[in-house]
């Protein structure tokens, strides 16, 4: 950081005894120029400044140079100077001349080491320095604002992935229950088919005996008990309707894992940025859907879905509310308990409330929960930028997050979105927001 001694000027100097015509042609000259002022000096000690403008008005009025001509400097010199030190930061300087000159601009100011006088500093030239230094700082602030925007994309994206981690964990717990079975059935039904491969095996043979002409007699007496008895002990027909239910099972299992992955694409919409003709109550099932890890069986799911029409919005990100909100409400549960899901068309705005009968969130707690980085979890087990990110997509879609909450008693969300607005930007390119929160009566 530079100091105002590289601002100082050489320049001629005055006595107090200088008389003013000799004054006026010093400052009037042509080299002076860069000046509105020069010093005045008692040895080094500046005492004064005479101004251009002072010697101006002299001179302008009239007899100014016959009436003034002969007077000393000391009887026309402004005796308050502005007097800045040299080792004086520019930033510090400013301010100080800044406070003292008036408009328009009419005296430099004087540049001293330990009250010497060290050069004259031009207003002008101090005027540049400071737009140059806001320049530079306003490059490092534009900086700044662009490493910290990367860090929050980083940020959100990180919470993104943690999220995933924590869906892709859920969906394989509950695909691996369907696998199960299926993989159960499957070897049940090899088991089946081994035992219908033998009754033919045995049939066949049969048939082949009683075709042949030339076959002994006691040897198809011996084929036909031989089958009897396979047939005795398999039983085709209870092989057949066993193995008609493990099919059934089996194509069961199989839609539910098609439905698994079915609503894991749906969820991420990865084929699609933005749409202007989603179906939030689809997106609930989905979220509800992939939850369900969490849900377990300890919390019942009460649906209560409204006829909606399609909206316009980013299905993934309003998807990635609904996870937030009814995991974040399953967290709050201890023990048993339930979570209401509710849908509504009211005027132009479509409204999603998501209420558990967990713990609650106390008073003071509330008014941070959409602050960035706050959580109430244990260290390790949360980032505080779930709401935070929940907040800033409902914004971004033109809507709006509202929390009610009272210990002991649960709380509530309320998600509401326009049916129809234009669409929003991508979400990780913006800033986290600081909102205004709002609060309903629980």
């Amino acid at each position: 950081m530079s100091t105002i001694a590289a601002l100082a000027r050489d320049c001629v100097a005055l006595s107090p005894e200088t008389s003013i015509a000799a004054a006026a042609e010093t400052l009037l000259d042509s080299a002076c120029e860069p000046f509105l002022s020069l010093p005045v000096l008692e040895g080094n000690r500046p005492v004064g400044v005479l101004t251009r403008h002072a010697v101006q008005q002299v001179y302008l009025s009239r007899f100014g140079r016959d009436l003034y001509g002969r007077r000393t400097v000391a009887d026309l010199m402004q005796r308050d100077p502005i007097c800045v030190e040299a080792d004086s930061t520019v930033e510090d300087a400013s301010p100080q001349v800044t406070a003292r000159i008036g408009f328009p601009i009419r005296e430099d100011f004087i540049i001293t080491r330990d009250g010497d006088y060290a050069g004259m500093g031009v207003v002008v030239d101090l005027l540049k320095a400071m737009d140059q230094r806001i320049a530079r700082r306003n490059q490092e602030l534009a900086g700044a604002l662009h490493r910290l925007k990367e860090s929050q994309a980083h940020l959100v994206q990180s919470e993104k992935m943690a999220s995933l981690g924590q869906m892709v964990a859920g969906v394989a717990h509950e695909l691996n229950t369907p696998l199960g079975y299926v993989r159960n059935n499957v070897e049940m039904l090899q088991g089946l088919v081994a035992g219908l491969r033998a009754v033919a095996d045995e049939t066949l043979d049969l048939v082949h005996l009683l075709g042949d002409a030339d076959a002994d007699p006691d040897h198809v007496a011996a084929q036909v008990m031989a089958t009897r008895q396979r047939l005795d002990r398999d039983a085709p027909q209870l092989l057949l309707e066993d193995l008609g239910q493990l099919l059934e099972d089996t194509i069961y299992g199989c839609t539910q894992i098609g439905e698994l992955v079915s609503s894991l694409k749906d969820f991420s919409r990865l084929d699609r940025a933005a749409s202007e003709d989603v179906d939030i109550n689809e997106c609930v099932a989905g979220a509800l859907l992939i939850a369900r890890n969490v849900l377990k069986e300890r919390v019942e799911v009460l649906r209560d879905l409204g006829d909606l029409p399609p909206i316009a919005c980013v299905p993934s990100q309003i998807n990635q509310v609904l996870l937030n909100l009814i995991t974040n409400g399953a967290q709050a549960i201890d023990g048993r308990g339930r979570i209401l899901v509710r849908t509504r068309h009211e005027g132009g705005h479509v409204s999603i409330t998501v209420q558990d009968t967990g713990k609650g969130i106390p008073r003071d707690v509330l008014p941070r929960i959409f602050d960035p980085f706050f959580t109430t979890k244990p260290v390790g087990q949360g980032t505080g930028l779930g709401l935070a990110i929940c907040y800033r997509i409902v914004q971004e879609h033109g809507g709006a997050l509202r929390v009610a909450s009272a210990p002991g008693r649960g709380t509530r969300f309320v998600v509401s979105l326009p049916v129809s607005r234009d669409l929003p930007a991508t979400a990780a390119n913006t800033a986290l927001p600081a909102p205004e929160h709002r609060r309903m009566h629980a």
